[in-house]
Formats: structure tokens, C-alpha cells, sequence
């Protein structure tokens, strides 16, 4: 059995944790939204880091990226509730997307900023329930919308395209729910965020 002996040649290798491989994949999708990593590059950093023994193994994962947070992920809730009536919610920068969202709002707006949130799952599952309103989203390369589940009652759905088609998709938001008297807006931000990447 080790008795830490060996750490001073550094012979000893750290064993990686649940919580270890877990941030490490926060870190990968994060730069791949970013235009960092390659769908395939994500791909194939994504299975090692998902099989990972030791610290030096997932460590070598994200070498040549930056850091997350100062290199820690915030805590990631299951489920998250947004309720107002006759006022505006927003979730802006640096924000943790949890699993599903529940947004339940009247008369009033509710913007959800992606471009510069934390994204730690794949998947976000809004059930929405607002009426005479906007769920307003602001968007970045790699996160698609889906509101082919959304009921619609005197309401509409207006995208504009992001751009970047190529870019692996890190984060998929699918709206259910029901929509009276509104509207559901896609679009990127107003601010020129995306022009500070170089064309290659």
C-alpha cells in the first residue's frame, strides 16, 4: 500500500475523482463553444477525460486551454425557478445553466444570456408558462434552440442567425411549455462579441 514515500521523485500518481473528470469536461465543452476545440478534438478529449485513472492524465486534457473561473466551476443546479409578474428577469454574465429551468412570468420579460455562461451540461430544458411577455435569448456559436414543443397561443417565435454553423454544439435548449400573448426572441447580442476572433 503507498505510503507517500514517493511523492517527493513524484513516482506517485494522484488518482482522479468523479469531481476531477467532471470539471475537466466542464473546461473541454466550454472551449469547444469557444471555437478552441474541434467537434472532433472534443470528441476524442471528451472519452479519455471520461476514462481518466489520475490527475496527470486529465491534467494533460486541458494544458494548452485557459482556465474556467480561476479553474473552478460554480455549483450546477438540477432545477432552477424564475418567477415575476409585472417586472424583467435576466441571467447575465457568468452565469451556471443548470439542467431545467422553470420560467413562470406575466407581464413582464425574462432575457437568458448564454454567451459568456457557464455551461457544464449538454442539454438545458426550459419549461416556460409566460404570458403577455418575452423569453428573450441571447446566443453564441454552439448553442442551438429548439421550441418544437412549445404551445403557442397568439404568440411567436422570431430567430436570428447566429453564425458559425460549424461550430460543435455544446449546449442544446429545448423550450416546452406554453406561450400566450408573447414572444420567444433568438438572437445574438447587439455588441460586437464574436468579431474579436480572428477569421483564419
Amino acid at each position: 500500500m503507498p505510503d507517500g514515500s514517493s511523492q517527493g521523485d513524484g513516482s506517485l500518481e494522484l488518482r482522479a475523482s468523479h469531481a476531477d473528470r467532471d470539471r475537466v469536461v466542464d473546461v473541454l465543452r466550454i472551449a469547444a463553444g469557444d471555437g478552441r476545440l474541434t467537434a472532433e478534438e472534443l470528441d476524442e478529449r471528451l472519452e479519455v477525460a471520461l476514462s481518466a485513472r489520475t490527475l496527470d492524465e486529465l491534467a494533460g486534457l486541458t494544458a494548452d486551454l485557459p482556465a474556467v473561473s480561476g479553474g473552478v466551476v460554480a455549483e450546477v443546479k438540477d432545477v432552477v425557478r424564475i418567477e415575476q409578474q409585472g417586472a424583467s428577469a435576466s441571467r447575465g454574465d457568468g452565469w451556471v445553466v443548470p439542467r431545467r429551468l422553470e420560467v413562470e412570468s406575466s407581464l413582464g420579460d425574462v432575457t437568458l444570456d448564454f454567451t459568456q455562461a457557464v455551461i457544464t451540461h449538454d442539454t438545458l430544458r426550459i419549461d416556460l408558462d409566460m404570458r403577455t411577455g418575452t423569453l428573450r435569448l441571447l446566443t453564441r456559436p454552439g448553442v442551438v434552440v429548439d421550441t418544437d414543443s412549445l404551445v403557442i397561443d397568439f404568440g411567436r417565435v422570431k430567430r436570428r442567425p447566429v453564425g458559425d454553423p460549424g461550430v460543435p454544439v455544446v449546449l442544446r435548449v429545448e423550450i416546452g411549455g406554453r406561450l400566450s400573448y408573447g414572444e420567444v426572441v433568438v438572437r445574438p447580442p447587439r455588441r460586437g462579441l464574436f468579431r474579436r476572433s480572428p477569421r483564419p
